[in-house]
């Protein structure tokens, strides 16, 4: 067999066939599932009281008057501060981090059970996830939970996107505000809801759905959201109590799985007629 000979370069000519080891990003010294990016994000953090590790902050916005506020709260928590160049940011797979990354513990997801021993004064309101995969989804339904009032979001453990960076981001803040429970089976969580009075709905664009204004959402309500495409898995559909419907008056057939949860949140909100919640708002 004929030796192959090595390719001739020109004198000075340097091989390109590997990048030299000292262009290639420094590996970020945390989890990245650890991690809560942008300035609301972690502002949000530090209100709710969440016991943060380390903040780090691009060195080129030391004087940025966007950062001041963020900065005090952190000494007045003592939290450790790092100033990092931008070499520590490139390293990221977040790109709106605006120079801002703090260093959390693994989420504290909630117990289930915990939530349902204690009885607020109105209906409750539980939103579960089936297997929805986005993590922008699930921040932004996040999101929209914590603003309504809701008491819990509930999402399985497998097949779905966990609370992680991207889940935080999207929600701006608001996983640090609202119980999120992971469950192993989600179809035995909707039993133990129903075990406790909640009346569980699916939201479904088939032809066994109500019409959203014929259902009446002021009851002890979880509410199930499916994922995109795929909609409600057979089981989850077949435990359900009630389906729902959004009216749809163009040609697209549906909405995006945030949108619809958010035009089902608030139309719960509605009917149930609640007042703007006050700062002695006493829901966990």
């Amino acid at each position: 067999m004929e030796r192959r000979r090595p390719l001739k370069r020109a004198p000075g000519q340097r091989g390109v066939d590997r990048p030299p080891h000292a262009h290639r990003p420094p590996r970020p010294p945390f989890d990245l599932d650890d991690a809560i990016y942008g300035i609301h994000a972690v502002e949000e953090a530090l209100a709710a009281g969440e016991r943060l590790r380390a903040l780090h902050v691009a060195a080129d916005r030391t004087k940025d008057a966007a950062l001041r506020a963020l900065l005090a709260r952190a000494k007045a928590c003592d939290l450790t501060v790092r100033f990092e160049p931008r070499a520590f940011f490139a390293a990221l797979p977040f790109k709106a981090h605006q120079g801002v990354v703090a260093v959390t513990r693994p989420f504290p997801y909630a117990a289930l059970d915990a939530l349902l021993r204690t009885r607020p004064a109105q209906p409750r309101l539980f939103v579960l996830l089936d297997h929805l995969t986005d993590p922008h989804n699930v921040g932004a339904i996040v999101r929209t939970a914590e603003c309504v009032g809701a008491d819990a979001l509930l999402l399985p453990d497998r097949r779905s996107a966990g609370i992680n960076a991207t889940v935080r981001k999207s929600a701006a803040g608001a996983a640090a505000h609202l119980p999120i429970v992971r469950v192993g089976n989600l179809g035995e969580a909707m039993r133990t809801l129903k075990a406790a009075g909640v009346w569980i709905v699916g939201a479904d664009a088939g032809p066994e759905a109500q019409p959203l204004p014929a259902v009446d959402l002021r009851v002890d309500l979880g509410l199930v959201i499916g994922a995109e495409g795929a909609g409600l898995a057979p089981s989850i559909r077949r435990g359900c109590d009630a389906l729902v419907g959004i009216p749809m008056r163009g040609r697209v057939a549906s909405l995006n799985a945030s949108v619809a949860a958010g035009v089902l949140l608030y139309e719960a909100l509605r009917q149930r007629g609640y007042p703007a919640a006050k700062e002695s708002d006493s829901r966990p």
